[in-house]
């Protein structure tokens, strides 16, 4: 995997071999970083969900012109994520012209130590890293940005707010990290454990779907921001490279329509790029496929009519 030491780059080391750091800091009025045009960037990877929900936050809220982003090379190797502007969807580095995410790390902190990750957001202005945690990010942008945004969509108003949180947490739990805990399981029970989690889970959020338009009721929010980008993953990579194959996204009676409902929302096929998704997982995993091959498929229709629309005048918000 490869990880920063003091601030030098050891592509050998491992996840826990060091204490990590962190980036944490508040964005907001009254802070060192306070919300600002043209002053934070992004740096994401289109193949990673938990750049893709920040990467829908930006697009939904209308924050385009207010942060500016960049875009890593969807196949991480032996010196981490990469800018390669050469390749299809793929951007330089645009604040110091470095070559690898890791430099960036570096030059907010350089004695840093731990994991190099996408999302992060930075502060040009005095050159940090504020954060590098994906929901911290989504929720800062949904709300420290308002006067920013070209579009007035609310994905975290306060009165849903314990609700969309609840279903951001049994997501996260179940679902979004369950996909992992399979697929990189060390045992055949852990990988039994973490399938039965995540299928019950499945089951639980179809049932729930069939009566309401969104996660928490009849909008769009942070909830569905979660939930979407491991759904747009599932059956080209979980299903197969995860070994989460019980079932398809496309088998289930109403997940599959939901994630097309939510694909079809104005800003969101933009963000998703599945060839950089499926080049990443199946060229970047080389312990749990060598070969690097990339399947082609499979081809699913995700702008087939789904007929959800009427669900919003039958569902109240909800929790």
């Amino acid at each position: 995997m490869g990880l920063l030491h003091d601030g030098e780059w050891d592509p050998d080391a491992t996840r826990g071999q060091y204490d990590h750091d962190t980036f944490d800091a508040a964005v907001g009025p009254g802070t060192d970083h306070p919300p600002a045009a043209g002053r934070y960037h992004l740096y994401v990877s289109r193949a990673c969900p938990w750049a893709h929900r920040v990467a829908l936050v930006r697009r939904l809220c209308g924050l385009e012109d207010a942060v500016s982003v960049d875009v890593v090379d969807p196949v991480r190797n032996d010196r981490g994520w990469e800018f390669t502007p050469a390749k299809d969807g793929c951007t330089p580095e645009s604040t110091h012209g470095f070559d690898t995410l890791y430099e960036v790390f570096r030059w907010a902190d350089p004695t840093y130590t731990g994991r190099v990750t996408v999302p992060i957001l930075y502060d040009t202005a005095t050159d940090a890293v504020v954060q590098e945690e994906s929901a911290d990010i989504a929720r800062t942008l949904a709300t420290a940005f308002d006067g920013y945004a070209t579009t007035d969509r609310d994905l975290y108003p306060e009165r849903l707010r314990d609700a969309i949180d609840a279903a951001i947490d049994d997501v996260h739990a179940s679902i979004n990290t369950a996909v992992y805990r399979a697929g990189f399981a060390d045992s055949q029970a852990d990988y039994d454990d973490a399938v039965a989690e995540l299928f019950d889970a499945l089951e639980r959020w179809d049932d729930r779907l069939a009566d309401r338009r969104y996660a928490v009721g009849d909008r769009l929010t942070l909830a569905d921001v979660f939930l979407f980008p491991t759904l747009y993953r599932f059956d080209a990579v979980y299903h197969t490279h995860f070994m989460c194959n019980r079932r398809r996204l496309v088998d289930y009676d109403h997940l599959w329509p939901y994630a097309r409902d939510v694909y079809a929302t104005p800003g969101v096929a933009a963000t998703c790029d599945m060839d950089h998704v499926t080049a990443h997982y199946y060229r970047s995993h080389e312990d749990l496929h060598p070969t690097g091959i990339v399947p082609v498929g499979p081809d699913a229709d995700w702008t087939a009519s789904q007929n959800r629309a009427a669900l919003s005048t039958a569902a109240p918000d909800a929790a």
